[in-house]
């Protein structure tokens, strides 16, 4: 094989792989937002997750997506153990449907495809109909490059090592490793199956060898979804996990069914006799839909196993959902600002919590409290835009004259608890670049932040109460500790100034002790504004 052929397989490659990439972010872009939310919301049951999970890969043509998608989800308390796991067993069916596609050999379109999908993106200015002609365009270039990889291919017949090789994956273990082994690397079963069909097309290789690899894809394909899973919560943990069992599994109990009946192999032979990259097709259907069929009913036997492998309890989460509202409370005026009023507590004590976990994130290197702040985060927005709404239509009720003011306030009041809430997120940002990037700050500067955080949350607790009390007495304790808080950050950045001069800190640390300090001030006003919100209800 000479140099042109190894460019002209790697240029395939190269092609196959973004052909395929670009059809899925094409399909993906075009549905927007809607196949997340079919993904998050029609998941009640394990059957229906299932379905769910089949039809996303298959737009998405991509298992590792999907997985990945899941397990953010889970991460952020949208989706529970049991609906995950529908969800991941549907994408292994999905993910095969890309090798049913290349069995049909469809190379002689993909130049009017490429055509036409360009001329669609190129000529067309909505968004929908340009998306559309990146996945038209992007399966053109898919089967360009499958042309590329199996023409490129053709000299390997004639390299007895290269074939020898190929005849050494009939050995269970070198055939399983190398499947497991190439698709993490290029981290899709999708696209590993569609190269293994490429060398079928060619004659080097039978389905006696490419079934064992094809076990090892399946299994292969987890690397992503563990990956995704580094740093999120034990229960996202167990998604990745329950993945990586269903798929090992399913390639044990495949494996074994063969051994004992060869002539499973022969029958899907006998479907499509001399086409190779078929019979690779309908293999990996194949196997991947008995997987389903025996894994599904037994579900919750996964659930089980991976809180056994991946043990312990994640902190208690709030949950995204309303606790003392819903439509009925509407009926009765009197009792809607007081329920409001408990919802905004809620939401207040939540965003107090975070800046404080935040910052204990940040001071102490805490990875934890960053995945914790950023779950409670999704809360306090969900809470921002459903006490909203109860507000504006308690503006539409017959309410009474101080009922009416304090819900005017309250627009304001959670306004300003969801920007404490995203000064929190930032600090975590802070924190995440202080643990990964291995920044050093001096303990005199961390110091001097943990002080001005004792004030600020010494003057979120004050506001808080005074809000809750109406107690304006106190409103002169919070003018004092803000002004505490506005003289403390402009000394500490004088100091920090003379620190950096002096190169006891980094530029790095220096950037994200300023940021520190001015997300605190910022987090002081707002819960300033709370406090004085009160004089305006007795005004």
């Amino acid at each position: 094989m000479d140099f042109w052929n190894i460019a002209t397989l790697a240029g395939g490659l190269g092609l196959f792989l973004y052909g395929m990439k670009m059809m899925s972010d094409g399909l993906e872009r075009a549905a927007g937002n809607r196949l997340r939310n079919m993904l998050n919301v029609l998941t009640t049951n394990r059957f229906l997750g299932m379905l769910v999970g089949m039809v996303f890969t298959m737009l998405i043509q991509s298992s590792s997506a999907t997985t990945v998608m899941t397990v953010g989800f889970v991460n952020a308390g949208l989706m529970n153990l049991f609906q995950a796991t529908g969800v991941i067993l549907g994408a292994n069916i999905g993910t095969t449907v890309t090798g049913q596609i290349i069995a049909f050999k469809l190379t002689a379109l993909a130049p009017v495809a490429i055509f036409a999908g360009v001329a669609i993106v190129m000529f067309t200015k909505k968004n929908f109909t340009r998306h559309i002609g990146e996945v038209i365009a992007g399966f053109g270039i898919l089967f360009i490059g499958l042309d590329m990889m199996s023409t490129s291919m053709e000299p390997l017949k004639d390299v007895p090592e290269f074939v020898n090789m190929l005849v050494a994956f009939k050995n269970p273990v070198l055939g399983i490793l190398a499947g497991i082994a190439f698709t993490a690397i290029i981290q899709s079963s999708s696209a590993s199956v569609g190269i293994l069909q490429a060398l079928a097309m060619q004659g080097l290789i039978d389905l006696d060898a490419a079934y064992l690899i094809i076990l090892g894809q399946n299994i292969g394909t987890c690397v992503t979804a563990m990956l995704a899973s580094v740093g999120t919560s034990k229960t996202a943990h167990r998604a990745a996990i329950i993945h990586l069992m269903f798929n090992v599994f399913s390639s044990v109990i495949v494996f074994a069914l063969i051994q004992c009946f060869p002539a499973i192999i022969d029958g899907i032979q006998a479907l499509s006799p001399g086409d190779v990259s078929r019979q690779i097709a309908n293999a990996h259907t194949l196997f991947n839909v008995l997987g389903v069929i025996i894994f599904l009913p037994m579900s919750n036997l996964l659930v089980k196993l991976s809180m056994k492998i991946v043990p312990g309890e994640d902190p208690q989460m709030e949950e995204r959902r309303l606790k003392y509202l819903d439509d009925r409370i509407l009926t009765t005026p009197a009792l809607v600002v007081p329920q409001i009023l408990k919802e905004v507590n809620r939401m207040a004590d939540l965003a107090v919590d975070n800046i404080n976990r935040a910052m204990d994130a940040f001071l102490h290197k805490n990875a934890e409290q960053v995945n914790y702040v950023q779950q409670h985060e999704q809360v306090i927005n969900y809470l921002n835009h459903e006490i909203t709404h109860y507000l504006v239509k308690a503006n539409q009720l017959d309410l009474p004259e101080a009922d009416m003011k304090l819900n005017g306030i309250l627009f304001h009041t959670i306004n300003d608890l969801e920007r404490i809430g995203d000064h929190a997120e930032n600090l975590t940002e802070y924190a995440t670049s202080r643990i990964e990037g291995d920044i050093k700050i001096s303990d005199a500067a961390l110091d001097e932040l943990e002080t001005m955080n004792n004030h600020v949350q010494e003057l979120l607790r004050i506001a808080l109460r005074i809000f809750n009390d109406h107690d304006t007495t106190l409103t002169s304790q919070v003018a004092h500790i803000e002004e505490i808080i506005d003289e403390e950050e402009d000394e500490l950045k004088e100091r920090h100034i003379q620190r950096l001069n002096k190169s006891l800190c980094t530029p790095q640390s220096g950037m994200l002790f300023m940021d520190v300090i001015t997300n605190l001030e910022r987090v002081a006003d707002h819960g300033t504004n709370i406090a004085y919100s009160v004089g305006d209800m007795q005004a």
